[in-house]
């Protein structure tokens, strides 16, 4: 006997003498030796006794309790009243512990003297000795009461426990023939104290039907019970922690909740057993529903149903049949009590796939909707689907070699062709490519080579891609049709020219003239510039006046009564023809052709007008030479007028325009004043350009003071300048970067609305017109410009690194507000949009935002075909703004093909892309979506769109409601 044992394990046995020995075994093999072992033998009528007086007699370090039959709860409080450790371990009488156990969890308390626990990892051990998942939930170390409350969150002999604290809490609650483990840990975490987590496999639980756990009806009754306490003060527990003396937050989830995840527990076990034990509907109705409820319902009946059933993950698949019907029941029950099917189906498909994760298929599996198989792509059987089924889970094979494992929906017959055009186009992104052999090539080589001709060889119409082809076909019969013709990419004018070396002058002005009017030159911001440089004119009158690029003549005709005579001059006759038209009954213009750079100018001009024009010299050297010859047409003392914008190339720390000439305002004014002989005597300098007056001085004559007179720009600013201007300067130009940057990444940007109004809830997707307005401004400062998802798809495909820095700004929904208040925005920063419709709710409301306040408004069909004519791209968000991954594949291809189908009629146009409503992809998804037609996917994961990403699930950054400018920023600029 060790007089002061460090840990005292207390073992409630009873008719244990099949697993007992091996239990006492792991004891003797612990590596820290300082224990007491008091098993308290209740009751048994077997050779317990015998067994355990054995080891007691060959070591004294156990101990013999009699209990007679008080149960386990008893028997565990009567080895606890005689335990002399200051540590305790109740270990059941089946279970076992690894020799590092005591030594590990005991070290982990002495680090810690505010800890009252330690819990390690778990595993079951099924009556085969096969090991199932091992159990570990770090969350109790984080908050032990509120995991306790809610559920048993780690077996008995996984946890190592202060005496005192057990002591403190009164030991086990007798009235409780199950669940008093959890009912005691909940206690001792009501307390206070922190719960260690060893992140080691230390503790055994031997599955047999021998357990407690059969009581499912006993289990149900007592864990509403601990449940229940767990959400209340407890008068048993006499020094509660004060944030738990209440009972648990419902922040977490409700008490309800908590004891429907239990019931379905308990329902999942039964089904493994082969029993039929449905919870109530009004039960099942407490499982919330939320994005990750799928995900957490299966995991919850995988484990009870391997532990009913007694069997290993890896043997679930082929024993469906003992369980399956009941889980499908189960999770029908559930979809019913929800008044919710397709999120039920969602559980369903989620269930079977990990149900299937753990399969090898090396036969196939039918469950009730999913077909899990091997596919030999040397030797390919047709698949039939049978019955409820309308999914394949398969691993794709080269003879024995696993290539990929594929989920795709399936509408009927899957045969030989479906499968090689699969790998010729639809496996890019798998990384397969390489691995595929010679014969496997071959057949793909020859598919694609035969690939027009099979085309005209259609697949029956029972097979899955003739009922594709019938649903597509008759979702172009019923979609809605509209008047509207003529929709195309905007083509407004670039409001700078761009030339190339390679055009002559004459020819590209001839060129540019073929549209009337490019420069809008009636607009108010022009109009007012003119009015500003009739200001400039000299006092005295002007007897021969020369205006250079008079183009089309709208301020030929305001100069015209200002001078006795005016020639006009310009190199294109296409504008000359018009501006004789325009100025028909002014006798006093004399308009004639002529290039300024390389005809002779007229001599002894009182008065020369040359606004923006210079900036199409080619250089400054060609600016200076001209500008000479300016000042050698001006007879002495007379002036010389030019008004030229600001641009970026010239001062990026200003605002100007970002245009792709050689220079703006400032270089012109610069050469022009050094000139000899020429002064500049008066200036208007707006935000935007400049208006210069020069004098040639007459000899002997000193240069005037000059006078600089700044002015607002009062007129509003037309939409092809507008989205030219970098207010406030640049960080980097578009086309510098565009020149030295390469990148194998492009930010995705997804927005919802763009308004300042809406339901609190829906704060997180809603974003001010000024906040989004700062974040457009900063992507134009920083040198952003805009691609669509044709052209993310082209470089991806062709990875391609992409040029300078892209970005594609996508819009989610299509509310009406994107018209009011984000287009306006994205033109007035010379950025593009990409917005994915539900066709079904087009010129409606977003009733999927009515449960959180009054839905917004959505764009109709005529808001969306007049965006699409300015240049909006728009994508399909399916028809009816469902998940996807609740949807049956029969379902999704309706809504994939009425959807695109729908936009297509309204458009003109083929749609490509799609994102899917609440970020619901899968692969499923993604392969039917390409057999529709569409060539992108898009998810929500949160980061840059690579060359290396599949087309049919790219990343979207999300721009969130609450994101400030620097938060916006500092997301970018990690891509750049």
């Amino acid at each position: 006997m060790t007089a002061h044992p460090r840990t005292s394990i207390v073992i409630a046995a009873r008719d244990a003498a099949g697993t007992i020995a091996e239990t006492l075994v792991s004891l003797l093999a612990q590596s820290a030796p300082s224990w007491e072992a008091l098993v308290v033998d209740d009751g048994s009528i077997d050779a317990t006794a015998e067994i355990v007086a054995e080891y007691a007699a060959r070591d004294s370090r156990f101990r013999v309790l009699q209990s007679d039959g008080v149960g386990a709860s008893g028997a565990r409080n009567k080895g606890i009243a005689s335990a002399r450790g200051e540590r305790i371990l109740f270990l059941d009488s089946d279970d076992w512990i690894d020799r590092s156990f005591l030594a590990l969890m005991n070290a982990a308390l002495d680090r810690d003297s505010s800890a009252v626990a330690a819990y390690c990892n778990c595993c079951r051990v099924m009556p085969d000795g096969s090991e199932i998942s091992v159990r570990r939930d770090p969350a109790i170390q984080d908050n032990a009461f509120e995991r306790f409350a809610r559920t048993c969150a780690t077996f008995i002999h996984g946890v190592l426990v202060l005496k005192s604290a057990v002591a403190k809490v009164g030991g086990f609650e007798t009235s409780l023939r199950t669940c008093e483990d959890w009912d005691l840990w909940q206690r001792i975490a009501r307390c206070g104290g922190r719960w260690i987590h060893i992140d080691e496999k230390l503790s055994y639980y031997r599955t047999s039907d021998r357990s407690l756990t059969q009581d499912v009806k006993r289990m149900l009754a007592d864990a509403r019970v601990v449940i229940a306490r767990g959400f209340s003060s407890d008068d048993r527990v006499s020094e509660p922690a004060p944030a738990h003396q209440a009972g648990a937050s419902t922040a977490y989830g409700s008490v309800a909740a908590a004891y429907a995840y239990f019931a379905l527990w308990c329902a999942g076990f039964d089904c493994g057993r082969r029993n039929a034990s449905d919870p109530s509907p009004e039960t099942l109705s407490d499982i919330p529903k939320t994005e990750t409820t799928a995900d957490f319902v299966a995991s919850v009946l995988l484990d009870a149903v391997m532990v009913g059933a007694r069997t290993v993950p890896a043997k679930l698949a082929e024993r469906w049949p003992q369980y399956g019907k009941g889980v499908t029941h189960l999770i029908s029950a559930m979809g019913h009590a929800w008044s919710d099917p397709a999120a039920a189906r969602k559980c369903q498909y989620r269930f079977e796939r990990k149900v299937l994760d753990y399969d090898d298929l090396s036969a196939p599996r039918v469950l009730t909707l999913t077909f899990g198989t091997r596919v030999d792509l040397r030797r390919i059987d047709t698949i039939r689907p049978i019955g409820t089924v309308d999914r394949l889970y398969v691993y794709l094979c080269d003879g024995p070699r696993i290539l990929t494992l594929l989920d795709i929906g399936a509408l009927g017959t899957v045969n030989n062709r479906f499968w090689i055009a699969l790998a010729a186009h639809g496996l890019v992104h798998l990384q397969v490519k390489d691995q595929i052999g010679r014969l496997i090539r071959a057949k793909i080589a020859l598919h694609k080579r035969t690939e027009r001709l099979q085309s005209f060889m259609r697949d029956g119409r029972d097979t899955h891609r003739g009922r594709l082809r019938e649903l597509a076909s008759r979702a172009s019969r019923e979609a809605r049709s509209r008047a509207i013709s003529g929709i195309s990419a905007s083509s407004s004018p670039m409001r700078c020219a761009r030339r190339s070396r390679d055009t002559t002058r004459k020819k590209f002005w001839e060129g540019f003239f073929e549209q009337e009017d490019p420069w809008n030159y009636g607009s108010p911001y022009e109009q007012e510039k003119y009015s500003r440089q009739l200001e400039l004119l000299p006092d005295q009158p002007v007897d021969h006046a020369l205006e250079l690029a008079c183009a089309e003549g709208h301020f030929t005709r305001q100069l015209a009564p200002r001078v006795k005579r005016l020639r006009a001059a310009d190199i294109s006759t296409k504008a000359l023809d018009r501006a004789r038209v325009r100025c028909n009954g002014h006798q006093n213009i004399e308009f004639s052709q002529l290039d300024l750079s390389a005809d002779p100018l007229p001599q002894d001009i009182d008065l020369i007008v040359c606004s923006e024009v210079l900036y199409y010299l080619n250089d400054e050297a060609e600016l200076e030479s001209v500008a000479k010859r300016l000042v050698q047409a001006l007879r002495p003392g007379g002036h010389l007028v030019a008004a030229h914008a600001f641009v970026l190339k010239d001062n990026i720390s200003r605002t100007g325009l970002d245009w792709e000439t050689p220079y703006g305002a400032e270089t012109i004014g610069r050469i022009i004043q050094g000139v000899p002989g020429l002064a500049l005597d008066t200036s208007i300098e707006t935000e935007l350009y400049r208006i210069d007056r020069f004098r040639r001085l007459v000899p002997g004559e000193a240069a005037p003071d000059i006078q600089v007179k700044f002015a607002t720009i009062d007129a509003p600013i037309e939409l092809e300048v507008a989205r030219s201007i970098v207010w406030g300067g640049a960080v980097a130009r578009r086309f510098d970067v565009a020149q030295s940057e390469r990148r194998t990444h492009a930010p995705v940007l997804m927005y919802h609305r763009i308004a300042t109004e809406g339901p609190d809830e829906l704060a997180r997707y809603r974003l001010s017109p000024d906040a989004f307005g700062q974040q457009m401004l900063w992507l134009r400062r920083n040198g952003y410009h805009t691609i669509n998802s044709d052209q993310l798809a082209w470089f991806v495909a062709s990875n391609h690194p992409f040029v300078g820095r892209p970005v594609l700004i996508t819009f989610d929904d299509g509310y009406q507000d994107f018209a009011e208040y984000a287009w306006p925005i994205l033109q007035a920063n010379d950025f593009s949009a990409e917005v994915f419709i539900a066709t079904d709710f087009v010129g409606r409301w977003a009733e999927w935002d009515a449960p959180f306040g009054e839905p917004a408004s959505l764009l109709d069909a005529a808001g969306i075909a007049g965006l699409a004519a300015e240049g909006v791209s728009f994508g399909s968000h399916l028809a009816s703004h469902p998940r996807s991954q609740e949807l049956a594949t029969w379902t999704l291809a309706e809504e994939l093909t009425r959807s695109r189908a729908q936009l297509e009629r309204w458009l003109g146009r083929s749609i490509t892309s799609l994102a899917a409503p609440f970020g619901s992809t899968n692969q499923r998804l993604g392969i039917l979506a390409a057999e529709c037609g569409y060539k992108t996917v898009f998810n929500t994961v949160n980061r840059a769109a690579t060359l290396k990403d599949n087309l049919l699930d790219l990343p979207r950054i999300e721009v969130r409601g609450d994101f400030t400018l620097d938060t916006f920023a500092r997301c970018l600029e990690q891509y750049q």
